[in-house]
């Protein structure tokens, strides 16, 4: 390092300190990157490197960006995963002996974001802690936007993962402990940023856990102890923040200790099958659930749906509450309309309130919130009509804090229209600080003073051309045009600068008065910051009550949210009971209804309970087994969450777990195949299931052949019935099974409903009691388009296989006519080489009577094999198989 300059040897003495970010290093206007941080951020923002003399005998690899556009770039690093280091300027260069001192004031990292682009506004961004003790492992959850602080405790990994995955981190801190390794290993495949930090020292006390906690937090609410593993979750995340942050989090007052029993557990399977935040398709949240119920007005309102709809309750009492309150917006919805008028004038409090705590708020900020404030005694009397019919709605209206005290002091201090720049000035009314008024006074006096010295100027030198102006780096001056030199007097006049077509000069009264101006423009500008820092501070004295305020209001909004999605939908309350059942009524998919366009949406009914746990769904593809199944799950979250549901009526026994096995795609990183998926998507299933679950498995056993298939449906069947007794969805192609409702008293057998008429095959969408006794396979290729000659070979095999008594030949509705004739094959079929091509029963060499025990074996197989369901890699394996045996 001795070679480097002094101000490059600052540098990587920085730098050795965040060797795992980026270091933005300020240079005047520029952050700058050195060495290998500046080769990856040239690629990673395309921009352009270079270099620079440093001390060493080679050039310094440096690319930078512009201070004022600093967010956009540290936005890109973000995304991808990266973290920033924030190296200011900590000295002024006037006072500076030396190089200028520089310290990192902030460590960005995906999880501690606070700045509004790098976020979402109906989205938080969590920040996770993850424990692993001996008995429990711990998990502590912030997002330090919103000041949110969660804290959990559960028994064992999957329950861990399962909880980790439910929040969507953007960020991951592993506190070292008993399982740190195989935690990073599940998390690898999830793309979050996973940071190993040390158990911080008396974070893991056993002696009094909540007393420590208390030393943290103001405020510790929950149903749950505080425990030691805990408090380890905890002191690690606080460590990491504090690492991070370097500023005060006084924001982060409230801790929530939650019971993750006391909620549905959601795991990351059921979350993506039933496309409940985001679409399996193309991951936006357009076409899921939580895009069907956001009706929210406020961003604090849409991430308060979001927690709702990923914890929904178990509790019968609790959902009953939200019920009510959802029940009297629905009744009322005159009130409802100015609840939502009131709430378009409410800005993001949470993050307003945070911002201000951080001490990074602005001034425009400030008057955002002062805004969302003035809006809340017309809300909070709009709820009081409604507090008589509802306890949840008292409880709310009688919690909102209008904060006058906070609105005066902002309404006081500040500019209704104050500008972007935060150290220029205009940012505090006239009459709030009596120097600052002087100082005002001057600047004003000054400019008029000038503005008439340039009218006199011309009247005593003659030049009507003549101007006085003003620049950042040479001041006041007055300027003449080359051509009118010659009419300046001797003597008063001193040369300032050259231009091309004009010289600037200064005068004696000109530097005497541009020192006054000046001067009083910096004390301005320096005052004024000064006191706008003091009326946020003042504010964020207060950050707690705006806290407390802004989760009010966002119950608020979900609650109005809910009922207008009630209304516009035509949903009904359903009855939360505690028998065991689960029936309902005329039942609608939510989502699917609502993007229909031209049919209308057929209903089902349910009904599930201690004499029929397990339906087995039998019937054709695009018959909507699926679309089923998903909504009698959908609708039990949407009854559990509070809201109400798409169905005619519905009783409903609150469950404790939703599993879904729902399609399947090879995991080709990890290498397995569709089935070895499903079958592992299963084993999750049956290992974690109890009598309090849902299960849907939709075409249990697909993925092999059929009579492996069939043996391990029936298999998993059997142990649902037997060892789970939980309720259970399951469909699948092979309606051979029907034969389990004799001999499991708690199975019954439903198939979708189809009706064939002379030529035409049409599916009615409706579930009937009793099973199926065709798949329709080819049918459903007829639909995807497959050439006419292919469906009529699949026809000809098909009685082939079944004999003349199968399916005769019909066409689905969908479809043009085509009518087909069934005809008796007499002689070998014709044979398919694998270039598509026919091949002449005499080219075979054998015929169907001649076969030898081992053909017929090859064949039996052959007729067995579920080709369409084969992966590539399984119809490869298989036709190496039959190869061998040639």
């Amino acid at each position: 390092m001795a070679n480097y300059t002094p101000m490059m040897q600052q540098y990587l003495s920085v730098k050795a300190q965040h060797q795992d970010a980026f270091l933005f290093f300020r240079l005047g206007d520029f952050y700058e990157l050195f060495f290998d941080d500046a080769v990856r951020a040239a690629r990673e923002l395309e921009i352009t490197l270079t270099g620079r003399d440093g001390g060493a005998s080679e050039k310094i690899p440096m690319c930078g960006v512009p201070y004022h556009s600093v967010d956009t770039y540290i936005s890109q690093l973000i995304d991808k995963g990266y973290k920033v280091a924030i190296c200011e300027q900590v000295e002024d260069p006037k006072q500076a002996k030396g190089v200028v001192r520089r310290e990192v004031t902030r460590v960005i990292t995906p999880g501690t974001v606070m700045e509004g682009k790098f976020l979402t506004d109906k989205e938080n961004n969590y920040l996770l802690s993850v424990y692993m003790g001996k008995n429990a492992a711990a998990l502590a959850a912030c997002d330090i936007s919103t000041g949110e602080f969660y804290v959990t405790e559960v028994a064992g990994l999957q329950p861990l993962l399962d909880e980790i995955i439910q929040y969507q981190p953007s960020e991951v801190v592993i506190v070292e402990g008993q399982g740190d390794t195989v935690v990073m290993e599940h998390l690898h495949p999830h793309n979050i940023v996973v940071t190993k930090r040390p158990l911080p020292e008396g974070s893991a006390a056993a002696g009094a856990p909540l007393a420590a906690l208390q030393q943290w937090f103001s405020e510790v609410n929950g149903e749950k102890e505080c425990t030691g593993q805990m408090l380890a979750a905890t002191g690690g995340l606080l460590s990491y923040l504090e690492e991070t942050q370097k500023r005060s989090l006084g924001h982060l007052h409230r801790v929530q200790l939650y019971e993750a029993a006391s909620y549905m557990v959601l795991d990351q399977f059921t979350r993506r099958n039933l496309e409940l935040v985001e679409t399996i398709r193309d991951k936006t949240k357009k076409g899921s659930l939580l895009w069907l119920l956001d009706q929210t007005v406020t961003a604090m309102g849409g991430r308060q749906l979001r927690r709702w709809l990923d914890k929904p309750l178990l509790a019968k009492s609790e959902v009953e509450e939200r019920q009510q309150a959802v029940q009297t917006m629905l009744d009322s919805w005159l009130v409802r309309d100015e609840i939502r008028t009131q709430l378009k004038d409410v800005y993001d409090l949470e993050r307003l309130a945070g911002r201000v705590a951080y001490g990074t708020a602005s001034a425009r900020d400030l008057i955002q919130l002062k805004s969302s404030l003035v809006a809340i005694p017309a809300l909070k009397q709009a709820l009081l009509t409604l507090a008589d019919a509802s306890q949840a709605i008292k409880e709310v209206a009688g919690r909102l804090d209008e904060c006058s005290d906070v609105v005066e002091i902002i309404e006081h201090s500040i500019v209704d229209d104050p500008p972007l720049a935060m150290k220029e000035g205009g940012l505090i009314k006239e009459g709030y600080h009596e120097y600052l008024d002087k100082l005002r006074t001057a600047s004003r006096e000054g400019k008029q003073w000038i503005a008439g010295l340039e009218q006199q100027e011309r009247q005593v030198t003659g030049i009507r051309s003549l101007k006085i102006g003003y620049n950042k780096v040479f001041g006041y001056y007055i300027e003449v045009t080359k051509a009118n030199l010659p009419a300046l007097p001797e003597g008063r006049y001193e040369r300032k600068q050259t231009l091309a077509n004009a010289e600037r000069f200064i005068t004696p009264e000109l530097k005497e008065k541009e020192a006054l101006i000046l001067e009083a423009e910096e004390k301005r500008s320096e005052l004024e910051y000064q006191l706008f820092t003091e009326v946020r501070e003042a504010v964020s004295s207060q950050v707690q009550r705006l806290q407390a305020l802004a989760l009010q209001v966002a119950t608020i909004d979900v609650l109005q949210s809910l009922a207008v999605v009630a209304q516009e939908h035509g949903y009904v309350r359903p009855e939360i009971i505690s028998s065991g059942q689960l029936e309902i009524s005329d039942g609608r998919h939510p989502v699917v209804e609502s993007v229909l366009t031209e049919d209308p949406f057929v209903p089902n009914d349910t009904q599930m309970g201690s004499d029929q746990e397990i339906l087995l769904i039998t019937g054709p593809n695009m018959a909507g087994k699926s679309t089923y199944m998903r909504q009698v799950a959908l609708i039990v979250i949407m009854a559990q969450m509070g809201s109400f549901v798409p169905a005619e009526a519905a009783r409903i026994t609150p469950v404790d777990r939703i599993f879904t096995r729902i399609g399947a795609a090879d995991d080709l990183v990890g290498g397995q195949s569709t089935f070895m998926v499903e079958m592992k998507e299963i084993e999750v299933t049956l290992r974690n299931a109890n009598s309090r679950s849902l299960v849907i498995i939709d075409e249990l056993g697909r993925g092999t052949s059929t009579s492996e298939g069939m043996s391990i449906a029936q298999a998993v069947i059997e142990y649902l019935h037997h060892d789970i007794g939980c309720k259970t969805l399951v469909s699948t192609h092979y309606h051979e099974l029907f034969h389990l409702e004799t001999t499991l008293p708690r199975l019954k057998n439903f198939h979708m409903a189809v009706n064939e008429s002379d030529d035409t095959v049409i599916f009615l969408r409706k579930l009937v009691n009793g099973p199926a006794d065709k798949s329709y396979g080819i049918y459903c290729a007829q639909i995807a388009g497959l050439p006419e000659r292919i469906i009529d070979r699949a026809n000809e095999l098909l009685d082939e296989y079944d004999g003349p008594a199968a399916n005769p030949v019909k066409e689905v509705k969908q479809e043009r006519p085509r009518k087909i004739e069934a005809e008796k094959v007499t002689e070998p079929p014709a044979q398919l080489d694998l270039f598509g091509e026919f091949i002449e029963p005499a080219k075979t060499g054998k015929s169907v009577a001649t076969l030898s025990k081992a053909e017929e074996k090859l064949a039996k197989k052959l007729r067995e094999a579920d080709l369409i369901n084969m992966t590539p890699l399984q119809a490869m394996n298989f036709l190496f198989e039959l190869k061998q045996h040639v």
